[in-house]
C-alpha cells in the first residue's frame, strides 16, 4: 500500500510539472478535484452560482501561479483548498451580511432496506438534532467540521488551509467536540426539566 500512495504522489507531481509549461496537463489536475473544491466552497457559500463562480476563480488563481508551487509534502490537494478558503473569505468580506447554507435541512437517508419507519423517524430526529448543535458552532469551527467529515480531511490538511499548525487544529477540534458534547448535555438537563 505505502508504494502505491507513494507511486500516486509522484503522478502528481509530474503532471504539477507538466501543468507548469502545459495547460491541458492541468486540465487532467482540474478533473481530478474540482468536485471536491466545488463541494467545499459551496458548503461555505450556499449558493450554487457562487460556488460555481468561486470554484472557477480557485481553478484559474492556482492555473496563473502554478509556476511558483512547491511541493511540500501535502497533496495538491491541499494547496487548492487554501485558494479556496482565501477566496471565501474574501466573497464573505465582501458581502455585507454573511449567508450561510442552512444545514438543519439537510437529510441523511438511511440505505438500509429492512429499517423501520420508527427507526427512521429516530434517525431522522437524530441527525436533524445533530445538524442544528452544529450550525449553532462559530463559523471557523462549523468549517472545520465540514473538512473533517463532510471532505474528509487530515488534520494537517485542515491546519494548511486554516494557516495553523496541526496541533493547533488538533486543539480546535478537541474544544469543538467539547463544546458539542456540552451543548447536548444542557439541552438534554433542559428537556428532563
Amino acid at each position: 500500500m505505502p508504494e502505491e500512495k507513494k507511486e500516486k504522489l509522484t503522478e502528481e507531481e509530474i503532471l504539477i510539472n507538466k501543468s507548469r509549461t502545459d495547460p491541458e496537463a492541468f486540465g487532467l489536475l482540474y478533473e481530478r478535484y474540482v468536485d471536491k473544491i466545488f463541494n467545499y466552497v459551496y458548503f461555505r457559500v450556499g449558493s450554487t452560482d457562487d460556488a460555481q463562480d468561486l470554484t472557477a476563480k480557485v481553478f484559474f488563481k492556482a492555473l496563473k501561479s502554478i509556476s511558483s508551487y512547491r511541493h511540500m509534502g501535502l497533496p495538491f490537494s491541499a494547496w487548492l483548498y487554501r485558494i479556496a478558503h482565501n477566496l471565501v473569505a474574501n466573497y464573505h468580506r465582501d458581502r455585507s451580511k454573511m449567508v450561510e447554507i442552512s444545514i438543519e435541512n439537510l437529510t441523511i437517508t438511511d440505505t438500509s432496506k429492512a429499517s423501520a419507519p420508527e427507526v427512521q423517524l429516530s434517525k431522522q430526529q437524530d441527525n436533524a438534532y445533530l445538524l442544528k448543535l452544529i450550525n449553532d458552532l462559530s463559523p471557523q469551527k462549523k468549517e472545520l467540521i465540514i473538512l473533517k467529515f463532510v471532505q474528509r480531511l487530515s488534520n494537517e490538511e485542515i491546519g494548511q488551509i486554516f494557516g495553523k499548525t496541526e496541533g493547533a487544529i488538533k486543539s480546535l477540534y478537541h474544544r469543538t467536540l467539547l463544546e458539542l458534547k456540552d451543548r447536548a448535555k444542557d439541552d438534554s438537563d433542559t428537556r428532563n426539566l
